[in-house]
């Protein structure tokens, strides 16, 4: 009877044992698992931005249509090949996309009209001087350093203006600055046409210019398109297409 009591307890230890040394491998499944789920969710993550970058359309910085001229990006006098739209000059070859967005955005509003396109340097210079001189006239406190600054809140110094492009429009129901009673719905629509609104409300951290209602930029309907979908200026999506 001892031996047999004695082999029982033996059997019963030797039981114990092997299911404490077998707990550890039942963890092995599931820790497997949470890798596997870890990496499916990485793989969404990338197919998510591989599918982004698809929508990217196939265009360079370096295109005509996505020139950009502004105060850190100067160019001398571009003179572009201009075509006349109603009281306006820009570049010929959106001469047809600005015809169309105009006559869209009469038939939102037969108020909408082209106020300004293309300026010249020697144009952009005087109309530089003048608004500084307004400003210093209407408020004699101001030196001219900070007159410019206040100028370059509507209007940027010559060399620094992209309406030089010939690709910039000045379009509006009104001939005041943020004044438009239908800016919402001709921005909607611009994107269709090739153009986007080139100051937006929160973009002035990269543009550098505070919003303007009335002020539209061509860069092509693809471009406009994605750019409006995203949320990004142009020189926001500059930088993206760089990065391709």
């Amino acid at each position: 009877m001892g031996v047999v009591a004695i082999c029982a307890v033996a059997f019963l230890v030797h039981s114990l044992l092997k299911k404490e040394t077998a707990t550890p491998t039942k963890s092995t499944p599931t820790s497997q698992s949470q890798k596997s789920a870890e990496k499916a969710k990485s793989s969404t993550a990338q197919t998510s931005e591989s599918k982004k970058d698809k929508n990217l359309p196939d265009s360079k910085s370096t295109d005509w249509d996505l020139v950009l001229v502004n105060r850190d990006h100067p160019k001398e006098e571009m003179s572009p090949d201009v075509v006349q739209i109603d009281n306006i000059w820009v570049d010929s070859r959106i001469g047809d996309a600005t015809e169309q967005f105009l006559a869209a955005a009469q038939a939102i509003n037969p108020a909408e009209h082209l106020i300004s396109g293309y300026r010249s340097v020697a144009y952009q210079t005087t109309l530089y001087e003048q608004y500084v001189d307004q400003e210093m006239t209407a408020d004699p406190s101001l030196d001219r350093e900070a007159a410019e600054k206040k100028v370059q809140t509507y209007s940027q110094p010559p060399t620094k203006s992209e309406h030089q492009t010939g690709l910039a429009i000045d379009l509006s129901d009104v001939d005041s600055l943020n004044e438009s009673t239908t800016a919402e719905q001709v921005a909607a629509i611009a994107p269709e046409y090739g153009f986007v609104l080139r100051f937006p409300e929160g973009g002035a951290a990269s543009t550098g210019v505070d919003h303007e209602d009335w002020h539209f930029r061509y860069v092509g309907v693809a471009n406009a398109k994605y750019m409006t979908e995203h949320h990004l200026t142009l020189e926001d999506y500059l930088k993206l297409l760089d990065k391709k």
